[in-house]
């Protein structure tokens, strides 16, 4: 627990909500329900061993902050995650409500478990071991199989570094679900995309061969989505989309869509992760209490391309 005061709140709140969440307890010292309730959230922030960080603010001392919260009666407790508020209630509550209330928020323990194999596994990609990184990302997923981001980091990997049957295999249960989520269907697409290549006809052929055969016929879409195909095996993405979009501007429906479907597919692959430290804050929580407003993002070039092949799919099917 951290008394934390307009000169210490961007480093005990806002800074350090970016790695741990961190609940604030808005109190005053003649609040008969904050009597109550602050013996409550410490015992529940020693149970939860470091799940989240309990800080109090005096609201008679520190009115700025009060104000800033839109806090209009105390007890109030707000979340952070992320250098922004997702949560909040107010009135003196039962350890039950407050276990309750957290837990809607905060990652379970095989969760951070979890976590902390997958950011093992990023830092050993990083530093150019990617084989010992696949095996973190393993143990990432024994530890909680229902894990859909690291299932998503690791079957990635495994087609990166060739392990195609087991990423088959990895991947086939989410491909069963209805709806299927697009960042698994993309996994397909890639996947799909390297069988076809290497069980074809044109497993052999160089870039060029497609090339001449494209130039004697413009809507000979087999051979176009063929090395579109061959791209994206070869993880050449903007030249695939750019076939696909060749596919696309031609004729929109040829082969029930495939074209446009690797094309999303693509899109997938590419766009940048976001953030674990992006909150859900809408501007307000879920007990309706008033918050800081939201931070501008600014886009990276990742993104940036991400963002201009969308526009180029969309003018083609406009």
């Amino acid at each position: 627990m951290i008394d934390v005061t307009l000169q210490n709140f961007e480093t005990e709140v806002i800074a350090a909500s970016m790695t741990t969440p961190i609940l604030i307890d808005f109190w005053a010292p003649w609040c008969g329900p904050c009597k109550s309730l602050g013996p409550i959230l410490e015992q529940v922030e020693e149970a939860y061993q470091g799940r989240f960080t309990l800080v109090k603010i005096n609201s008679d001392e520190e009115q700025q902050l009060a104000q800033a919260f839109g806090i209009r009666s105390i007890p109030t407790c707000i979340l952070m995650i992320g250098g922004k508020p997702v949560d909040g209630f107010t009135g003196a509550q039962g350890a039950a409500q407050v276990r309750a209330f957290l837990d809607k928020h905060l990652p379970s323990e095989g969760e951070l478990a979890a976590e902390a194999e997958t950011d093992a596994a990023q830092a050993l990609l990083q530093a150019g071991d990617p084989q010992a990184a696949l095996e973190k990302l393993a143990d990432a997923l024994a530890t909680d199989p229902g894990n859909d981001d690291t299932r998503y980091d690791y079957i990635r990997l495994l087609i990166e570094l060739g392990g195609h049957e087991e990423a088959e295999a990895a991947l086939a249960a989410k491909l069963g679900e209805i709806p299927r989520q697009l960042r698994f269907e993309a996994l397909n697409q890639w996947l799909s995309a390297i069988k076809f290549i290497a069980t074809s006809d044109y497993a052999t052929w160089a870039v060029e061969q497609f090339d001449d055969k494209i130039a004697a016929n413009k809507r000979d879409f087999d051979t176009r989505f063929a090395k579109a195909r061959l791209l994206m095996a070869l993880g050449e993405w903007t030249a695939a989309m750019d076939e696909l979009l060749e596919i696309i501007m031609r004729d929109k429906k040829w082969a029930e869509e495939a074209p446009r479907k690797a094309f999303v597919a693509i899109l997938e692959l590419l766009t940048p992760p976001k953030p674990k430290t992006v909150s859900q804050a809408t501007g307000k929580t879920a007990g309706g209490i008033e918050v800081l407003g939201k931070t501008a993002v600014q886009e990276d070039p990742q993104a940036a391309l991400v963002s201009s092949y969308r526009r180029k799919l969309s003018m083609m099917l406009n």
